[in-house]
């Protein structure tokens, strides 16, 4: 299978731990991403209104790309996968929103929602296995209490992104434990962090980053691990100094491989 890669504009830019530590850690276990050549901005907010055809056409020009190379598509950031799965979900069940797109593009086969976008959790959970991953960790992450935080964007709405319960999920605590450590469930991990109001509405941010992190710690967590950039940084830049320190998932994963990149970035 060819594992089509849509890295996005922040992982080039401020989230490059997130991409480094991912193209390694899919190396070694087997399924090298391949990016896709000439990729655009997917516009990072998905578009709610029915006739903003405009800002649905890079992600459809990144789909349709994906669907001639194999028909799977690799995202890792919470944004840009949001924006992809919800716009292919529109080309495959919203007709008049096709037809505005495919008269637009002018494809040489018009674009149908055929490409399958998948989150690199999902590679590991669906493709890989968490059993298969656990026998290829060779540094296991044991004594580490770890909280994953998911976001707002990454599972919900539930019945388009269908990675996992929105309310309930357990991909991130099955991740966690295939690489050996200890996750942490706590109430709000699924809760958004304010970050698309950090410029406007600062003191809203650090109360929600105060209220996510205090509440990880209260139920045990010394670290907390995410998929999203923007989470990553509000979580880091909104927050009291000395709190637990947040991380890309895709490090603790590349840390248990024992491919990390030494040094700091």
């Amino acid at each position: 299978m060819i594992y089509n890669y849509y890295p996005g504009c922040t992982l080039s830019t401020k989230a490059q731990k997130l991409d480094r530590a991912a193209r390694r850690a899919a190396e070694a276990l087997g399924f090298p991403l391949v990016e896709l050549p000439e990729w655009q901005c997917c516009g990072a907010v998905y578009p709610m209104a029915p006739d903003a055809i405009a800002e649905r056409l890079s992600a459809v020009r990144a789909l349709a790309a994906a669907k001639a190379k194999g028909g799977v598509l690799v995202t890792l950031c919470s944004a840009c996968h949001h924006v992809l799965k919800r716009v292919n979900h529109d080309m495959a069940t919203k007709p008049e929103i096709a037809a505005k797109v495919n008269a637009y593009l002018q494809l040489e086969e018009p674009y149908q929602g055929e490409t399958q976008v998948l989150h690199y959790l999902e590679v590991l959970r669906d493709h890989i296995g968490w059993g298969n991953l656990a026998k290829q960790v060779k540094n296991p992450l044991k004594g580490r209490l770890v909280g994953g935080y998911y976001g707002c964007m990454l599972l919900r709405p539930g019945q388009v992104m269908t990675m996992d319960d929105p309310e309930r999920p357990r991909i991130l605590e099955d991740f966690l434990k295939a690489l050996g450590a200890t996750p942490v469930e706590y109430g709000m991990r699924n809760e958004c962090c304010a970050g698309y109001l950090a410029v406007t509405q600062k003191d809203l941010c650090q109360r929600m980053v105060g209220e996510i992190k205090g509440n990880a710690a209260g139920c045990g967590a010394q670290e907390l691990i995410t998929a999203c950039p923007l989470c990553a940084y509000n979580l880091v830049a909104n927050a009291e100094a000395n709190t637990i320190p947040v991380a890309y998932f895709t490090e603790l994963l590349a840390e248990a491989l024992g491919v990390a990149e030494g040094g700091a970035e």
